[in-house]
């Protein structure tokens, strides 16, 4: 929504009251009423209580003008009145509006792309082909320095692990020509002290 223009309303004033007994007592609100009915005896009144205001609504602006001028920061009850005049919002569609194009292609799912809008294309990936042959030209048992080492930092090492399928001879052979698979050894458990759970 769009707010367009603010300004006074010339024939409604507002009133905020100090005293919160005026809203539930008939007679203090009759006695509020004919305060303004000496103005205008067509005059209404919009009683707000829980914000403590009553709004007040002449048929003619000059009345309103005249009452606001005489009652403005009067007392009423022993306790002070303030009059305000009224004012009018105009807001410039009741709809809500559309989001901004550039914002709808974020959308799920998406719309059609904003005009002059290009797939970015992905860049080429990064190789290090020195590595990669290095790495292809190890063989089980050697090493290869990625990083040499300085007086400040560690050198970074490559080991190249041992074949073991091939020296598997002498290994238990079960049915199948497989190898057992490795038993895992369970961690024990910490031995049980009553002091711990206490």
């Amino acid at each position: 929504m769009h707010l367009k223009t603010m300004k006074c309303n010339p024939f409604c004033l507002i009133a905020s009251l100090e005293d919160p007994d005026m809203f539930n007592r008939p007679e203090q609100r009759a006695s509020f009423e004919d305060l303004f009915r000496a103005f205008d005896r067509n005059v209404t009144f919009q009683f707000f209580k829980s914000f403590r205001r009553v709004r007040i609504n002449f048929t003619n602006a000059l009345a309103a003008a005249e009452a606001r001028a005489k009652l403005h920061k009067s007392d009423f009850n022993g306790r002070e009145v303030r009059l305000y005049f009224a004012q009018s919002v105009h807001i410039g569609s009741p709809h809500l509006e559309p989001p901004k194009p550039d914002k709808q292609f974020l959308l799920s799912p998406p719309p059609s792309p904003p005009v002059g809008w290009e797939q970015s294309k992905d860049a080429t990936p990064v190789i290090n082909y020195d590595l990669l042959c290095a790495i292809a030209r190890l063989g089980p048992g050697e090493k290869y320095e990625l990083q040499p080492g300085t007086p400040t930092t560690p050198s970074v090492v490559v080991h190249v692990c041992d074949n073991n399928q091939e020296s598997s001879g002498n290994e238990e052979e079960m049915d199948g020509g497989r190898r057992p698979r490795p038993k895992i050894v369970q961690t024990r458990r910490p031995e049980y002290s009553p002091s711990v759970m206490q």
